[in-house]
Order: structure tokens, then sequence, then C-alpha cells
């Protein structure tokens, strides 16, 4: 990890100044989002973010990839879905609420947000 944070400007006004938002804060509401959804039982994480949280450091955003260009996100989330659900009635329930969350949490335009399932388990 580089330590390094994207951030994109939401809101300019000359009087009062600027809004930025990172990158790790669009994760942190996608997988927050995504995690609302019935169905849902955890983010998926991945060998760094598991290694992250076993040094103590803090990893809100794991499973969730952001990228941003020209003001419009795409999100890509690895889920671990419980068992017995309906998989596509599930994934277009996490694409919308994402979408819609990031949309009225920021005002920047979602283009698409992509499913992985990673996994089933039971509760």
């Amino acid at each position: 990890m580089d330590g390094q944070r994207n951030t994109y400007k939401i809101y300019d006004h000359s009087e009062l100044g600027e809004v930025h938002i990172s990158d790790d804060v669009l994760a942190v509401i996608s997988a927050m989002a995504a995690t609302e959804v019935d169905g849902v039982l955890a983010m998926a994480g991945n060998i760094t973010s598991e290694l992250i949280s076993k040094l103590g450091m803090k990893k809100l955003s794991k499973g969730v990839h952001v990228d941003v260009a020209e003001n419009t996100v795409m999100v890509d989330l690895s889920i671990i879905l419980k068992m017995n659900v309906n998989i596509l009635a599930v994934s277009k329930k996490i694409q919308d609420r994402v979408k819609s969350t990031l949309e009225n949490m920021t005002g920047m335009e979602v283009a698409n947000v992509n499913v992985y399932i990673s996994s089933v388990a039971s509760n």
C-alpha cells in the first residue's frame, strides 16, 4: 500500500471554499450500502486487506475497488452472500443500493457497479 489517497472535488463555492472526497470514503460508503442489502453476509477481502486488519489497521472498504474519471464513479464489489438466496435478485439490489447511496451522498454520477460473488456461506 503506497499511502497515497486520491481526492475528488465534489463542490466548489468561491466564497466558502471547496469540498473534496477521497476514494477511500467512496469505498466505505459503497461497502456499507452493499452490506445493508438482505442476503449479503459480508464483503470479501483480499490477502492484502486481511493482512492489514491482522496488523491492527482498520480497513472498512475491503472488497471494494473504486475508480473515478471526470467526476464519474465506477465501483467493483466482492461479496459473500448468504446460502440459498437468489444471486441475481440480490446482486441487482446491491447495484441499485450502492448507486443511489453514492449519488445521494456525494452528488457524483455512478457509471457502473460491478458485483463479484466470491463465496456463499451460512449465517
